[in-house]
């Protein structure tokens, strides 16, 4: 079995006294998907937010490669948070060529060191770059709109562009949150090919998600978020087909759970 490329044990985290998360742990493995299903209002923003070291929880480790990234100084863990990449439910795009916006996440998640080495190789820099998000962009089916301002994009298209940007500096690991929310079939089918197309190049892929259908299409393993807990992980047929805890079993049968 493959080493776990990023790894929550016991994370715990609370605001104004009332409890988030509870207990919880989770591990992806380079190239696997786990999906995370549950209610609104559980948490699944949060985790991925703690598994992109955002917040720091209570109590608990979040490890990237077995480095506990709250026991290192902010250097390292900043370095360690530019090999995750995240990508929001809402687009967040900045009014700009689409090409842009896909470079600027190579840009912010290089270091001033080797934004300085490369002020040096301006050429190699540049074609570099321009291979680099032209390769993501056709990764998403938008090749074609490089050029193109993204004031212009659907909304559909948008939120593809957000998922080219965040494989354009080739994450070690990249967390989805509601990708495909609010999207049209067409675009929903893209972004679960780029999906298929990221884990082929060893990225592990954590992506949380309400459409239990995208989970049973997509997913290595499945993680139940109920109660601000996981309730139970594991295979995505077993999880959808026999589950072992009846809480599961009811929420994936439709029943009202919290």
């Amino acid at each position: 079995m493959a080493l776990d490329v990023l790894r929550a044990t016991d994370v715990s985290l609370s605001y104004d006294h009332e409890q988030v998360l509870r207990g919880l742990s989770l591990s992806v493995e380079p190239g696997e998907v786990v999906a995370v299903i549950g209610p609104s209002g559980v948490g699944k923003t949060t985790l991925l937010r703690i598994l992109a070291l955002s917040i720091r929880p209570d109590e608990g480790a979040v490890e990237l490669e077995r480095t506990n990234a709250w026991s290192v100084d902010d250097a390292e863990r900043l370095s360690m948070r530019r090999r995750i990449g995240m990508v929001f439910q809402n687009a967040n795009l900045f009014d700009a060529s689409v090409a842009r916006n896909v470079e600027y996440g190579l840009r912010v998640r290089r270091s001033w060191s080797e934004r300085f080495r490369d002020e040096l190789r301006s050429v190699v820099r540049s074609n570099g770059t321009v291979d680099a998000v032209r390769e993501s962009l056709e990764v998403v089916g938008l090749a074609d709109k490089f050029d193109q301002s993204t004031s212009s994009l659907s909304g559909g298209e948008a939120q593809r562009v957000s998922f080219a940007r965040a494989l354009a500096y080739e994450p070690d690991v990249l967390l989805l949150d509601e990708p495909t929310s609010d999207l049209d079939p067409r675009n929903t089918a893209v972004i679960e090919d780029a999906i298929a197309e990221a884990r082929t190049q060893g990225i592990g892929i954590v992506v949380a998600t309400h459409d239990m259908h995208q989970a049973e299409r997509v997913a290595d393993r499945v993680a139940v978020l109920l109660d601000h807990r996981i309730t139970e992980i594991g295979p995505t047929e077993r999880i959808f087909q026999h589950p072992s805890d009846d809480r599961t079993r009811k929420f994936i049968s439709g029943e009202l759970v919290y």
